[in-house]
């Protein structure tokens, strides 16, 4: 046989390299998909922490405000009513 008279011969369908190639991407973006998925998962529970902890402090920021706002009452009661006290007394 010469060269010429050789026919190349052509695959038709679907070979073995491509359906490796195909479960090979598959696997790619699986993979991909799913630490996504995790990541995701991971940064929405952080956030709840998170998100937790700020109303927290937002809450305590405001026992401390009033706390103060009780105790300048309390400082001006002791001081007027020692003022008074004393007055009283030397009369």
């Amino acid at each position: 046989m010469t060269k010429k008279n050789k026919k190349i011969i052509e695959e038709n369908g679907i070979t073995f390299g491509m359906i490796s190639v195909i479960v090979m991407a598959m696997s790619i973006v699986l993979i991909l998909t799913t630490i996504k998925i995790y990541l995701s998962n991971q940064i929405y529970h952080e956030s709840k922490i998170v998100n937790k902890l700020k109303r927290e402090v937002d809450e305590l920021k405001a026992q401390s405000v009033t706390l103060e706002q009780n105790v300048e009452a309390i400082k001006y009661k002791n001081e007027v009513a020692d003022t008074i006290f004393v007055i009283n007394n030397k009369e």
